[in-house]
């Protein structure tokens, strides 16, 4: 008896650090489908997990960082998702393709017309966006999701390195090195001339391995020739010393 109440002692203690545990696991979070480069475009998904069980998540509003600002942003259309791009003036102009642009994308929201993300689900709102900055290792972008019984979770707390993780963490977007194509081409280039010597060295090799199989098999048959011709003749030969006999 007292051994099953430890147990069930435990297993409650099990669950309830695990309930409490969950939060740190399951707030919004970025990621990039692929590479997301200085100076380059990226699609990156905004993975939004529901961490109620009694609520739906209705809405999700992505702020846009305003020191690093972005002059394209095009979402996906989501089946069951209104969407709204809100755009605003820029303090200093961006220069794009040649062009100026004096707004960018501040925010993003997505509103479902439906149920939304139900208990036990999460869902991915994709966003295509560039051009990425040169000048930072990472984007931040502000989040609020909003519940179907009216709450409002704001992951808006800037992680920072060497500190532990805050309760509810702003989706952090990691930029990887920029891509250089004069290297990459030159690198392509040097492959070529790689792949280009390897198969002539290749066909050289064959042609060599061609002729010393051609000439082996003319050697072995002069050789051929040769043995036979002394078999019949020692044939004869023999012939004759019987007869003689």
């Amino acid at each position: 008896m007292k051994a099953s109440r430890i147990a069930a002692a435990g297993a409650a203690a099990g669950v309830t650090v695990l309930a409490l545990s969950a939060p740190a696991f399951a707030h919004v979070t970025v990621q990039p489908e692929g590479a997301a480069a200085k100076g380059g475009y990226a699609v990156v998904d905004f993975k939004v997990p529901n961490e109620r069980d009694n609520a739906s998540t209705t809405k999700l509003e992505i702020n846009f960082p305003t020191d690093h600002p972005l002059a394209s942003v095009m979402p996906e259309p989501m089946p069951g998702w209104k969407i709204d791009v809100t755009k605003s003036k820029l303090d200093k102009p961006l220069e794009m393709h040649g062009e100026k642009i004096s707004e960018a994308v501040t925010k993003v929201t997505w509103t479902a017309d439906g149920k939304g993300i139900e208990p036990g689900y999460f869902e991915k709102f994709p966003l295509s966006i560039g051009q990425l900055p040169e000048d930072t290792d990472q984007l931040v972008f502000k989040a609020l999701q909003t519940y179907s019984n009216k709450e409002v979770v704001r992951w808006i707390e800037v992680p920072q390195e060497g500190q532990e993780e805050p309760d509810n963490p702003a989706p952090v977007l990691e930029l990887s090195a920029a891509e250089d194509g004069h290297h990459a081409s030159s690198g392509d280039d040097a492959s070529d001339a790689e792949s280009t010597e390897k198969a002539s060295a290749d066909t050289a090799a064959d042609t060599a391995s061609s002729d010393s199989t051609d000439t082996t098999a003319r050697v072995l048959g002069v050789v051929g020739i040769v043995v036979g011709a002394a078999g019949v003749a020692y044939g004869v030969l023999a012939g004759r010393r019987r007869t003689s006999a």
